[in-house]
């Protein structure tokens, strides 16, 4: 299983970027998804959710106006849209595959990366003039 996050990068406060995660050996569209991010210093932080089929989609409090999940299962890929970039939003973003239990649990998002049941190496956002 590889789980290879991307697009993160150095942009100015108020742009944009979208997050891309590209899944590969196990069947991508068996499994929901999240979002969590972890800011220097802090630790994992919930962003979003999205069931198998894209059909049900859950967000923290925060991310609700400015960060939008979505994926392509022809592609194998998740990705996070994040809109009007602020310095807080700098951190390492990483993907990870719930299992069914954890989904059907309400278990969207975990303390440590390695509660899910696959997940990515992260790709680095800096927010900054």
């Amino acid at each position: 299983v590889n789980l290879v996050e991307s697009g993160g990068g150095l942009v100015q406060p108020g742009g944009s970027l979208r997050l891309s995660c590209s899944a590969s050996g196990y069947t991508f569209d068996d499994y929901a998804m999240s979002w969590v991010r972890q800011a220097p210093g802090k630790g994992l932080e919930w962003i979003a959710s999205m069931a198998w089929n894209g059909y049900s989609i859950y967000y923290a409090e925060f991310a609700k106006d400015r960060f939008t999940i979505s994926r392509d299962n022809d592609k194998s890929t998740l990705y996070l849209q994040i809109d009007s970039l602020r310095s807080e939003d700098t951190a390492v973003y990483y993907c990870g595959v719930l299992s069914d239990e954890d989904w059907f649990g309400g278990r969207y998002y975990f303390p440590t990366l390695e509660k899910f049941l696959y997940w990515g190496q992260g790709t680095q956002v800096t927010v900054s003039s």
